[in-house]
């Protein structure tokens, strides 16, 4: 597969202005296609508002000049000069097989293409396109220029060549690839996140916390703790030098009690209003982008602690010091 100098986006909506502030910053241009020429504007504001919080991540590294932002509403002018496209279209699946058909007619076929679906799987987005063995789903997090894991997910269609090739493009831009075994709905962290959403819907539904408790339940707990060790990890530290036996003879049969639900209930105009309203008293009048910039800031304060210590994310950020400095040595 080939050397990735230009990053397309297909979808110029939060996730995609995330993949072009991180692109930009590592020295690759890119060519942003959209329908809406409004989206310049935001795209642009996007990439303004990332990049200070970017340099306070790689403070110290020998990064490139920036790469060159270019948007277009044309998506096969894109196709045809990008070296790797990433979809960013809304979460449809109808949508993203009818704007990717033609870039897949269109992209030459050693050009990966990407999607940042959440949730589907590449068997449903092969359908009816051109050389679906190098279309792959490359999932990330939002903010995608801070948060560095991207799930690569592929199946029997999928040349090993072009995960790897993907692998390679999102490592050389610092961010930890974990390569799915096979592909599946939800892929592995949202299929988690998934879970936690639904029970945070009963307790909403039932009046049991707001959405600030519920923020809280997390943010002062077990959310400090996530940041620098997995679940399973944590769990197993939490029965000493008992080990896994003593973990599951003492918490094991808690999987049978009643305190979480398996379905989510419905979704009514009351539990929106309940979130619509919870979620306003949390921001306290702060703006959209006000709260972008405390919670960017603290990323980057929580991954150069964690880079200290070689851990998590932290590791992440060291790998890609040491691949800038590889490359700035020559």
């Amino acid at each position: 597969m080939r050397k990735v100098r230009t990053l397309g986006l297909l979808g110029t909506g939060v996730i995609g202005g995330g993949w072009a502030a991180r692109a930009l910053h590592c020295g690759i241009d890119v060519i942003a296609a959209d329908v809406d020429p409004k989206m310049e504007i935001w795209i642009r504001d996007t990439v303004e508002n990332a990049m200070p919080q970017l340099q306070a991540l790689t403070a110290g590294l020998p990064m490139p000049a920036p790469g060159r932002l270019t948007f277009t509403l044309d998506s096969a002018e894109m196709a045809a000069k990008a070296d790797f496209i990433q979809e960013n279209v809304p979460e449809s699946l109808e949508l993203k097989l009818r704007v990717l058909e033609p870039i897949s007619k269109v992209a030459d076929p050693d050009v990966v293409i990407s999607s940042s679906t959440s949730g589907f799987m590449p068997s449903e987005l092969h359908v009816g396109l051109s050389h679906p063995e190098r279309i792959i789903v490359g999932h990330p997090f939002n903010p995608v220029y801070l948060c560095p894991l991207v799930e690569v997910v592929g199946n029997e269609q999928t040349s090993p060549d072009v995960k790897e090739a993907a692998a390679e493009f999102y490592r050389s831009i610092g961010m930890h690839v974990l390569i799915l075994k096979r592909e599946v709905s939800g892929h592995l962290s949202d299929r988690l996140q998934e879970s936690m959403w639904r029970e945070i819907l009963h307790m909403v539904n039932d009046d049991i916390a707001t959405t600030g408790e519920i923020d809280e339940s997390i943010v002062y707990g077990p959310g400090l703790r996530w940041a620098i060790m997995g679940m399973s990890q944590l769990y197993m530290l939490s029965a000493g030098e008992g080990g896994v036996e003593y973990f599951f003879k003492q918490f094991g049969p808690s999987v049978d009690w009643p305190w979480s639900h398996n379905t989510a209930p419905a979704v009514t105009r009351e539990i929106i209003d309940r979130f619509a309203n919870g979620t306003a008293d949390q921001a306290a009048s702060k703006s959209v982008r006000e709260q972008e910039k405390i919670r960017d800031e603290c990323l980057v304060a929580i991954q150069r602690v964690l880079a200290k210590y070689n851990m998590g994310a932290g590791k992440t950020l060291n790998d890609f010091e040491t691949r800038r400095r590889a490359i700035s040595a020559g």
